[in-house]
């Protein structure tokens, strides 16, 4: 017992091992030599193409005290944002879209709690906001307006889905700037900046857009999802920098044609949009003043000379508010999701969602998940439906297994004289064994089969309930309110009717979250377990008795959604492997084996002597 204890040992810290080393060295090491590839690539560049030795503004944060968000909207002219999605206001002073809401979704499920903040104004506790405009080229003296300008609306009346507004400055030097702002009824702005040269000269001009972040904000930090800086720039493809990175970095540049970039959270994102045909001077950066650090990504366009008595013209576009995928897109073949990614012709926006490197499991998942809760109205059930269609479309492959499980029940006799025929010559009891298994047809690792099965829909699933926001505050029935949280029930308080949150006790709080759905995939499991005979060995059958229990503890953590999916198909594995048996003459023992399980823990009392 004691070998096999050691084996286990072994082969648990050896995975634990090769985990440790993906992550904390071969994962940094290619990384570094990623962006250095790209430095010298840059520098490749650089060296054929003539410097520009123009940048988009940086803007560091320079408030040294902070006001309220009302406080500092309302110390600046505004124009109002009123869509069924956003509400918000574009400021005048330095023409920004600094003030965003997300109508539609809320900070709790409680339909009265404030609505998702996304952009706010500078001054504020957290500043977050998109900035359009020029700057000039090297050595020129032009005036240009900056964030300090205020502009003027021409005409009146707030920004809607069917009202565009129209912003102008006169530089009084011959240059009168027009920006006209539109947006649709979900996320996008559309910019069209145009500049009229009055003078007797040529002005150089050059394009930009930024978004803007000051203070490093809270991220979930999982692994599996990406919250930083994003963007998918030409060549270059994807490119990913968490916070924590760009500040290492502290600024990468991109010289790139069909792209955009931008800010991700979580289930929110602001990104710019260029024309797809446009060439770019892109970067991500961060910089840090006193404590505060600011991250931004930002670009710039080609140099336009605009003649005397002549105009120049810019367009961009900006995404912000929720990912969902029906909005951004998913670029999958026979699906009609195409959203800004089709629609606007752009490179992978789609990836703007993280849908990981098992994409291809992923999407597929979140479709069906979609497309059954566009017929039943509840994620719940299509989480149920989703189960059962996994299972049919598995089903030749787990069929076989189990039939394969119920043949080595049937001659586990026969395995048991070969172990006392051969008690001591391993080798030979090996070669015995696998001549019955080859005269029985079985496969001995067969049984394996249902659980690697099991592993990528697992993984799938939790995926789609983390990342997307289709999953956000959806219900099921009765306590789940949300299925992308935790079960809020607890065990340790009788679900309640205790006056205390276990949660909250010091160091064992987060061992004592359990909840009423947690438990339930913990009995089922172990119903799954029972219906297998008893281990011979002493060690697998501790690991399969004690494993319900652990998984019961582990997944308490988990999304409700993930907890009722294998509770769910735990029942329906049971309800599979029981037909099975009996198909092929093997009897079902799970109830003897339950019983057993209660009848051995009260034949270990010891007897009472007289």
């Amino acid at each position: 017992m004691s070998d096999n204890r050691t084996t286990i040992s072994a082969v648990v810290l050896s995975g634990l091992i090769l985990i440790a080393w993906q992550y904390f060295y071969n994962i940094p090491q290619m990384e570094k030599d990623r962006v250095a590839q790209q430095a010298q690539s840059q520098t490749d560049k650089s060296q054929t193409e003539p410097a520009k030795n123009s940048a988009a503004p940086n803007h560091a944060a320079a408030e040294t005290t902070t006001v309220s968000r009302d406080a500092a909207i309302a110390a600046t002219p505004r124009i109002k944002i009123d869509t069924p999605r956003l509400s918000g206001s574009i400021s005048l002073k330095g023409a920004r879209i600094d003030d965003l809401l997300l109508t539609k979704f809320r900070e709790t499920v409680d339909p009265a709690s404030p609505a998702i903040e996304l952009f706010s104004p500078s001054g504020t506790a957290n500043p977050y906001y998109a900035e359009f405009g020029w700057v000039p080229a090297a050595g020129s003296t032009v005036k240009l307006p900056d964030q300090n300008t205020v502009w003027q609306q021409e005409g009146s009346g707030a920004l809607t889905q069917s009202t565009p507004v129209t912003l102008k400055y006169d530089n009084g030097e011959g240059l009168t700037f027009r920006r006209t702002v539109a947006v649709d009824d979900h996320y996008l702005f559309t910019i069209k900046d145009d500049v009229t040269n009055a003078g007797s000269a040529p002005v150089t001009l050059y394009p930009f857009a930024l978004i803007s972040r000051h203070g490093t904000p809270a991220v979930s930090g999982y692994y599996i999802l990406h919250e930083g800086l994003i963007g998918y720039l030409g060549d270059q493809k994807l490119q990913e920098y968490t916070y924590k990175k760009i500040d290492e970095a502290k600024s990468v540049s991109f010289n790139v044609t069909n792209g955009w970039l931008g800010i991700t959270d979580k289930y929110w994102a602001s990104a710019l949009l260029p024309d797809t045909s446009a060439r770019l001077q892109a970067r991500f950066s961060s910089n840090q003043t006193g404590s505060v650090k600011t991250y931004q990504t930002d670009y710039l366009e080609d140099a336009q000379t605009i003649p005397a008595g002549g105009t120049g013209s810019a367009n961009t576009r900006l995404f912000a508010g929720a990912k969902e995928a029906s909005v951004v897109g998913i670029n999958f073949p026979f699906v009609q999701l195409g959203g800004y990614n089709k629609q606007l012709g752009l490179n992978h926006f789609d990836l703007l969602i993280d849908w990981g490197w098992f994409y291809f499991i992923t999407k597929p998942m979140f479709l069906a998940l979609d497309f059954f809760f566009h017929v039943f109205g509840n994620f719940g059930i299509a989480i149920l439906l989703v189960t059962v269609l996994v299972k049919l479309i598995f089903f030749p492959l787990a069929n076989k297994s189990y039939a394969s499980m119920a043949k080595m029940k049937a001659v586990q006799p026969q395995i048991n004289a070969l172990k006392e025929r051969f008690p001591d010559d391993k080798m030979k009891l090996q070669q015995e064994m696998m001549e019955i298994y080859k005269k029985e047809k079985i496969n001995p690792i067969s049984g394996c089969l249902p659980v690697v099965l099991q592993i990528p829909v697992f993984f799938s699933l939790y995926k789609v309930l983390f990342v997307t926001i289709e999953m956000r505050h959806a219900p099921f029935f009765a306590w789940i309110k949300d299925l992308s949280a935790p079960d809020p029930t607890h065990v340790f308080n009788l679900f309640g009717l205790l006056p205390y949150d276990p949660s909250a006790v010091p160091l064992l709080g987060p061992y004592l979250a359990i909840g009423a759905w947690p438990i339930i995939m913990g009995i089922t499991m172990w119903f799954q377990m029972k219906l297998n005979p008893t281990p011979p060995d002493p060690t697998q059958k501790i690991i399969f008795d004690w494993m319900p229990v652990i998984f019961t503890f582990m997944l308490a953590a988990f999304p409700a959604g993930l907890v009722i999916y294998w509770a769910w198909n735990n029942t329906l594995s049971v309800i599979q492997q029981s037909f099975i048996m009996r198909r092929n003459g093997v009897k079902v023992e799970l109830f003897n084996n339950v019983k057993s399980t209660f009848r051995r823990k009260s034949s270990d009392k010891p007897a009472k002597t007289t």
